[in-house]
C-alpha cells in the first residue's frame, strides 16, 4: 500500500475531528479565558467544523453529487464553506488552518498526500493562521499550529513516513500545549491551557489517528478521538508571569475589555477597501482577524462600539450574516439558570403529542411541509422562555434551524440549535434537560446526547433507485443505518433486525423503537422481544409515532 493520505482519509478525518470537538467542547469552554473570559471556544470550533461539513457537502450535492472521493474538489468546497462557517475567534482561525492545507491541494491539484506534502499543508495552515491575526500572541492556537507544523516539517525532512510525521505533529502540539500558561499571565491565573490551542491538538490527533488506520467506522458516533482524557491534563500549575506581561486589549478574568464581538462576511470588497477596513478596526478594537479573498471575506473584531465595525463594513463592500454579540452578558449568562424553552419537529401525531407532554412545542415536519425560519422563531416566542432550544429532528432543517436563531436574537431571543438531524435524536436531546442546569450547560447536555445516538430506520422503496446497498426496486424493505441505505431485504422484520444489528455492534444501553403510521403493531414487538432474548441488558422503549414513510425509527444511546 502506498504511503499517503488519501481523499477518503480527507473525509474521515474531518468527521473524526467534529465528533472529538463534539464530545470535548464542553471541556474546552471551561478552559477559555483568553482573549474573552466567554466560554465558547470549544462550542465555536465544534460549530464552524460542523456548519462547513454540511456546506461543503451541500456544494458538492449541487456540483453533480457526493460520489467517489475527490481531494481536488473536495478541498475546493471545504475551503470556502469553512470560511463561511466560522465561528468566533477560534473558529476564525480554524478556518484558516484548514484553509491552508486545502491551498496546497487545490493550487498543485493534488490526488494525495506524501509525507513531505502533508507536512507543507501542517506549514501552510499554520502560517495562514498566524498571517492573519493583526497582533499575534504567543501561548495562543497559533504556538501549537507552529509547534506542529515545525516538528512535521523536520521529520519529513529526515524521511520520515506519513504516521511518523503526523505524530511528531501531535507530540510537539501537546508539549506546546502544555507550555502556554508559560506565555499568557490569563492562562497561568487560572490554572489551564490554552483552549484553542487544545482544539487544535484535538485537530491533529484525529489526523494521526486516521493516517495509522486506528479510525474506525463507528468512532463518529462513539465522539471520542481516543481514551477519556483526564480533566487535570488540560489543568496547569504554571505561576503567572508579571502583569506587565498581558498584551493590550486580552481580557483575562476580573479584568475589562471590549463589550461586543463583531462578525460579518463580506463581499463586494477590492484589496485596497479590505485594507483599509483593517486599519480602522484595529483602531477600534481587538481580536481583529480578516481572512478570506479575493471574493468573501470573514470579519471578526472585539469591540466597544459595534455599529461603527459594521459601518466600516458597508464602506468596504457589502457585510452579510452579521452578528453581534455582547460579551460580557454572554459570559454571565453561562453561569445563570434561566427558564429554558424547546421547539422541536415532530414527524407524526405521536410523537407530537410526546414532545407537547414533555414541555416543548411541537413543529410538524416532513416532505414538502418543513416549517420556515419565521415559523420556527414564532414557535420559539410561544414557549415564554427568554432561552430556546431548537431541536429540528430533520438534517434538511438544520440550516433553516440557524437562521431562524439568528433572526431571533433581533427580537431579544437567545436561542440555541441542538444538531439533532433525526426524530431519535430529538427525543434522545429532550430527555437530558435538567431545569436545575443552567443553559450553556443544558445545551451542551443537549448537544452529546443528540450526535451520541445513533440512527437507523426500515422503508419500503416506492420506486427503482440505486442505492448504496445495490438497486432497489419497488416494494423491497430498505434498511438504513445514520442516513445511508445500509441493506435491502423482502420483509420489515428482517431489516430491523439487520440494522439493530448493525446498530449496536458498538454498543449500546437503550433501544428506541418508533413505529410509524399504518405501520403494523407487532412490528416493533416482534422487534423487542428478538432483543430480550439476544440482548437482556439492553432497555428497549417503543413510541407510537404515526410518522409517514418510515414505518420504523431506530435510536441507540
Amino acid at each position: 500500500m502506498p504511503d499517503v493520505f488519501t481523499a477518503d482519509d480527507a473525509r474521515h478525518w474531518v468527521l473524526l475531528t467534529r465528533a472529538a470537538l463534539a464530545a470535548r467542547r464542553a471541556e474546552i469552554d471551561e478552559l477559555n479565558v483568553f482573549p474573552v473570559p466567554d466560554g465558547d471556544t470549544g462550542t465555536n470550533l465544534y460549530l464552524t467544523l460542523d456548519g462547513a461539513i454540511e456546506d461543503a457537502a451541500a456544494a458538492l450535492r449541487a456540483e453533480g453529487g457526493l460520489g467517489p472521493a475527490d481531494l481536488v474538489r473536495e478541498c475546493t468546497a471545504m475551503r470556502r464553506a469553512v470560511l463561511m462557517a466560522a465561528r468566533g475567534n477560534s473558529g476564525v482561525l480554524l478556518s484558516q488552518l484548514i484553509g491552508g492545507l486545502c491551498d496546497v491541494v487545490t493550487e498543485r491539484r493534488l490526488a494525495a498526500l506524501d509525507a513531505g506534502l502533508l507536512a507543507e499543508c501542517l506549514e501552510r495552515g499554520a502560517g495562514k493562521a498566524r498571517a492573519s491575526v493583526a497582533h499575534p500572541q504567543e501561548g495562543t492556537i497559533l504556538t501549537v499550529a507552529d509547534a506542529a507544523a515545525l516538528a512535521a516539517r523536520a521529520t519529513a525532512d529526515d524521511d520520515g513516513t506519513l504516521a511518523e510525521v503526523s505524530g511528531a505533529a501531535v507530540a510537539a502540539a501537546q508539549q506546546a500545549l502544555i507550555v502556554t500558561p508559560h506565555q499568557l499571565p490569563a492562562l497561568a491565573r487560572a490554572g489551564v491551557v490554552d483552549a484553542g490551542g487544545a482544539g487544535c491538538v484535538l485537530l491533529l490527533e484525529s489526523l494521526h489517528r486516521v493516517v495509522t488506520g486506528a479510525w474506525t467506522a463507528t468512532d463518529e458516533g462513539l465522539l471520542s478521538a481516543g481514551p477519556p482524557r483526564p480533566r487535570d491534563e488540560w489543568r496547569s500549575d504554571a505561576e503567572a508571569p508579571a502583569p506587565a506581561a498581558e498584551t493590550e486589549g486580552a481580557a483575562g478574568p476580573g479584568q475589562d475589555g471590549p463589550a461586543f464581538e463583531v462578525m460579518y462576511l463580506l463581499t463586494g470588497a477590492s484589496a485596497d477597501t479590505v485594507a483599509t477596513l483593517t486599519a480602522t478596526l484595529d483602531r477600534l478594537g481587538d481580536s481583529l482577524l480578516v481572512v478570506g479573498g479575493p471574493d468573501l471575506w470573514n470579519v471578526h473584531v472585539h469591540v466597544d462600539d459595534a455599529g461603527a465595525a459594521v459601518e466600516a463594513g458597508i464602506l468596504a463592500g457589502r457585510p452579510e450574516r452579521v452578528r453581534i454579540t455582547h460579551l460580557v452578558s454572554q459570559g454571565g449568562a453561562r453561569d445563570q439558570v434561566l427558564p429554558l424553552g424547546v421547539v422541536a419537529g415532530a414527524a407524526g401525531p405521536g410523537i407530537a403529542a410526546l414532545l407537547e407532554a414533555a414541555g416543548a412545542v411541537a413543529v410538524p415536519f416532513g416532505p414538502g411541509r418543513r416549517p420556515s425560519a419565521s415559523q420556527l422563531v414564532d414557535a420559539a416566542r410561544r414557549t415564554g422562555a427568554p432561552s430556546v432550544v431548537l431541536l429540528p429532528a430533520d438534517a434538511d432543517g438544520l440550516m433553516v434551524a440557524e437562521i431562524a436563531a439568528r433572526a431571533a436574537t433581533g427580537e431579544g431571543l437567545e436561542v440555541h440549535v441542538v444538531p439533532a438531524r433525526t426524530t431519535v435524536q430529538a427525543l434522545a436531546a429532550l430527555a437530558v434537560l435538567d431545569p436545575e442546569r443552567t443553559v450553556h450547560a443544558n445545551v451542551v447536555a443537549m448537544t452529546g446526547a443528540a450526535v451520541s445516538t445513533r440512527h437507523g430506520a426500515v422503508t419500503v422503496a416506492t420506486e427503482e433507485a440505486l442505492t448504496w446497498a445495490g438497486v432497489c426496486h419497488p416494494g423491497d424493505v430498505l434498511g438504513i443505518v445514520d442516513g445511508d441505505v445500509a441493506l435491502l431485504a423482502g420483509d420489515l422484520v428482517v431489516a430491523a433486525h439487520d440494522v439493530l444489528d448493525r446498530m449496536l455492534s458498538a454498543g449500546g444501553e437503550l433501544v428506541t423503537l418508533v413505529v410509524g403510521e399504518g405501520a403494523d403493531t407487532a412490528l416493533a414487538d416482534r422487534v423487542a422481544a428478538r432483543l430480550g432474548r439476544e440482548r437482556p441488558e439492553v432497555e428497549v422503549v417503543v413510541i407510537d409515532g404515526g410518522q409517514p414513510v418510515h414505518p420504523l425509527l431506530i435510536g441507540v444511546e
